[in-house]
């Protein structure tokens, strides 16, 4: 196997010291010009390449974003994780950068991991998803003043305005709203709400989407509309269960929208082709069994994080000094995708 070239080959073809190659790859201006094209010269000669992970040591510049693997729950709502994913690695090979993929089994090994490769300079920022209240990944962050951004907004701080904090978010209220007013138009009156437990920043957001276009396009009132929401756990049973539940109770019910595809599944399974049943997400599974649902623009997402982080086309960190009006935070609107014979 042929040896390949160094810095001291470099050096030695240029007539120049270790350190003036040093300092071409690290720091050009500090070279004159004549001396540097030199170096530049016997650097494509030689067909020099500078060891990544040194050059990642001195640099503290990786051109790599780290994210989590989020672990699979099950086959429905995994493959949201899994489009952003492809999308965002897809865009970030197209600006020259990485994405490089760990795993941890809860918030506080994830923290650990971010020590870890932060002081490997393995990765230059963080991609994080699946935000909660009180996220104590963002709180280190923060306070560790490393940059990162998140798929989700950070619930409960002030998300619109903190200048620490960059996210990109999908519009669910947009998103339950939309499912909500299009059977309302269809003549659907009395339209239930599946979700999760309270609190749920992003359960929450969806429900007051399905709950502000009730208010607005029909003519219950709140104990009616306090009787069709019901929130559970995620799950295609989990929602089949609830929607079996609440035919027993004697509260009719016209259509429903879910917070997810799972509990969308659960529904449509209980209640047949017969009632309109929306979910959220779009996932495979909804497509396949023609299920109606709201469609999160996921490339568009990626786009936006990327964007926040590294600028409208970089691959460099954004300087917050030096953009201080630059935007912090971004809001995606999803749309509604109809299947269902009686959604049109």
């Amino acid at each position: 196997m042929a040896k390949l070239p160094t810095v001291l080959d470099v050096g030695l073809l240029a007539g120049v010291s270790r350190q003036t190659v040093s300092n071409v790859l690290n720091t050009p201006e500090v070279v004159k010009p004549e001396t540097r094209m030199r170096v530049e010269a016997a650097i494509a000669q030689l067909r020099y390449r500078p060891h990544a992970s040194a050059r990642r040591l001195r640099t503290r510049k990786s051109a790599t974003l780290g994210i989590r693997l989020d672990p699979m729950t099950n086959g429905i709502s995994g493959s949201v994780h899994d489009r952003f994913l492809h999308a965002l690695t897809e865009l970030a090979d197209a600006r020259g950068l990485r994405v490089m993929l760990f795993t941890a089994t809860g918030p506080e090994d994830e923290i650990r991991q971010f020590k870890r490769m932060h002081e490997g300079a393995d990765v230059d920022a963080f991609v994080l998803t699946s935000t909660f209240f009180d996220d104590p990944r963002t709180e280190w962050l923060i306070e560790n003043d490393i940059p990162f951004v998140t798929f989700g907004r950070p619930w409960g701080i002030d998300d619109m305005n903190d200048p620490r904090h960059l996210w990109v978010d999908v519009d669910g209220w947009s998103g339950l709203y939309q499912a909500t007013t299009e059977l309302i138009a269809q003549g659907e009156r009395r339209i239930a709400y599946l979700g999760w437990p309270s609190p749920s920043g992003t359960g929450d957001d969806r429900r007051r989407g399905w709950r502000d276009a009730m208010t607005e396009g029909t003519d219950l009132t709140v104990p009616d509309l306090d009787a069709l929401q019901l929130a559970v756990i995620d799950g295609v049973a989990q929602g089949r269960e609830a929607i079996r539940e609440l035919g027993e109770a004697g509260i009719p019910f016209d259509a429903i929208v879910c917070a997810s595809d799972s509990l969308a599944l659960g529904a449509l399974l209980m209640v047949g082709p017969d009632v309109p049943v929306i979910g959220y997400d779009n996932t495979p599974v909804a497509e396949a069994v023609g299920l109606s649902s709201i469609e999160q623009p996921l490339e568009e997402v990626a786009a936006g994080a990327l964007e926040l982080i590294m600028g409208a086309a970089g691959s460099e960190l954004v300087d917050w000094d030096v953009a201080p009006d630059s935007p912090r935070h971004r809001l995606v609107t999803p749309r509604l995708i109809t299947r269902n014979r009686r959604i049109t």
